[in-house]
């Protein structure tokens, strides 16, 4: 089941998390379980203090929904250690011809290396000019001949080692053994047998024969072991017997992991010649394989957009993603999707009016602690119902909830905004808690807004403000950075603006004095500051 990610805007503020832990958990009640709340930054103490009041975990963290190797339909084959037999990776590969390699790993699960049917074939090609064992486990032996221990010998070993020698049937010369590190692979060769064991031989494989009496009741150091299969097919299985981990050797592995992102997986692909690379997880564990032909059509990442339709202050990657649905109560602004959509774009004050009204018409009734975090965003986009884009629908959604919640909605409000701006926070956590970036007419800037109970205190630190705006804009290539110090008890706004300091004066009719200026009722950056601006840029 792919996940879909409830989303708000960057640097998001209450109402963007609240609406994205809402709709989710309404999507959750109706039975759809894929769906989970996501944030694009760190939270506001306003925010935090707000989901802490209500016992709220904040969403998850998404920091990109570019497409990763995790969103590919990648090969899972089968995964072996790198103790079994080489016959094992083959026979794996012959059951299904779809798979170009199989990924070798230790006790652990981790990478060993890649062993493909090239690397088999190049190995047994090999055994022609060096036909011998070295200490391969006698457990592999007995699995890739289906055999039997007849006798262990004197000396029972747990490995075999030597050259592996056919016995011709005419003759059972002695000297067909050149030292005791012999295989020797024979049939009903009673003589040979004999021979073998005069001579000292370590290891006698016995194809569709009978181990004689007299050397049964005297086996010596031999090792004797009967398999069902003829000579032929015993001398070429023998060599498989060996440990896969024994072929993959110490060459490097082009590896990915599940988080690596495709654009920068495919740059490696196109420069190397591998067909088949492996994917590791997060502690460096095989969990599959990936080819070139699973680049072609990845799985894209499912998102809803809550609190925006503007691709500026959407989620890094979004591009790359399908767009199932967009809730929203600002302007249209540039995003687009590949199919039609769900929209829902209302002229409110908060986008938790929004998704409280789609619970009503579902017949969903919110849980009293979401009743009241709803509640609690309804007051904090509105500014406690102040801000010119708040209407009815909004004050009367926010009783309700209230009503639901058990809250008292002038005692939340207090608590919100006490928490909005403490004075010791840092002046750049301040001022990115809630900083939107528009494009508009060719013309890129930022504006900022800090909701207090007292925005003089706030002017006391204003020099730190303007350096960390004038640091901002050049860095960003702003035309213009704005800073709304938005006083719920004055309901107005006290700003502070760089660059476009003439459009700044004429579009809100002031003049700024130290690049500063006081707009009585100013409330909302959506309706009352970045309306003026693009009717003034056209």
């Amino acid at each position: 089941m792919d996940r879909i990610y409830v989303t708000g805007h960057k640097n998001p503020d209450t109402d963007s998390v609240v609406a994205a832990l809402g709709f989710t958990a309404l999507m959750n009640a109706t039975g759809k379980r894929e769906f989970t709340a996501g944030r694009l930054g760190h939270l506001s103490d306003e925010t935090h203090k707000i989901l802490e009041r209500f016992e709220f975990e904040p969403p998850v963290y998404v920091k990109d929904m570019r497409t990763q190797v995790q969103d590919l339909d990648f090969d899972v084959p089968p995964i072996l250690n790198e103790a079994v037999t080489v016959n094992r990776v083959w026979s794996a590969m012959e059951a299904d011809k779809h798979i170009s390699a199989i990924p070798i790993t230790d006790d652990e699960g981790r990478l060993c290396g890649m062993l493909t049917a090239g690397d088999i074939a190049a190995y047994d090609v090999a055994t022609i000019e060096d036909p011998a064992l070295r200490q391969v486990p006698l457990f592999n032996v007995l699995s890739v001949l289906e055999g039997q221990i007849l006798s262990e010998g004197e000396r029972p070993a747990n490995t075999v080692t030597g050259e592996v020698v056919p016995a011709l049937p005419q003759g059972a010369d002695i000297s067909l053994f050149k030292s005791p590190d012999t295989v020797l692979v024979c049939g009903d060769q009673p003589d040979m047998i004999r021979n073998a064991v005069k001579a000292g031989v370590r290891c006698v494989i016995l194809c569709r024969a009978q181990l004689p009496e007299d050397v049964a009741a005297n086996p010596g150091g031999t090792l004797f072991i009967s398999t069902p299969y003829d000579g032929l097919s015993a001398m070429r299985r023998i060599f498989q017997a060996i440990p896969a981990g024994r072929l993959t050797g110490d060459k490097r592995i082009e590896a990915f992991h599940l988080t690596d992102y495709i654009d920068d997986v495919r740059e490696v692909v196109l420069k190397s010649r591998y067909r088949s690379y492996p994917i590791l997880d997060e502690n460096d564990r095989v969990v599959g394989t990936l080819s070139r032909y699973h680049l072609l059509k990845p799985r894209r990442k499912k998102v809803v957009l809550v609190d925006h339709n503007e691709l500026a202050q959407s989620v890094p990657g979004l591009d790359e993603t399908e767009i199932l649905a967009i809730i929203d109560h600002h302007r249209l602004a540039d995003i687009q999707t590949q199919n039609p959509i769900y929209v829902r774009n209302e002229p409110v004050g908060s986008t938790c009016t929004i998704v409280a009204g789609m619970y009503q018409e579902r017949g969903i009734m919110p849980s009293k602690k979401l009743a009241g975090l709803m509640a609690a965003a309804i007051i904090s986009d509105t500014v406690m119902f102040k801000s010119p884009t708040c209407t009815d629908r909004d004050r009367r959604m926010a009783e309700r909830l209230a009503d639901i919640g058990g809250v008292d909605l002038t005692e939340l409000g207090q608590f919100i905004f006490s928490a909005s701006a403490p004075e010791d926070k840092p002046i750049r956590d301040l001022f990115f808690a809630d900083f939107k970036e528009f494009h508009i007419a060719g013309h890129t800037f930022g504006i900022s807004q800090i909701t207090c109970l007292d925005s003089a205190r706030q002017l006391r630190r204003k020099k730190e403000f303007l350096d960390l705006m004038e640091e901002t804009k050049k860095k960003n290539g702003y035309s213009m950075i704005i800073l709304m110090l938005t006083d719920v008890l004055i309901e107005g706004s006290r700003m502070l603006c760089l660059g476009g300091e003439d459009t700044f004066n004429q579009a809100f009719n002031v003049e700024l004095r130290d690049s500063e200026a006081l707009l009585p009722g100013v409330m909302s950056r959506k309706k009352q500051v970045v309306p003026m601006l693009s009717a003034l840029w056209g």
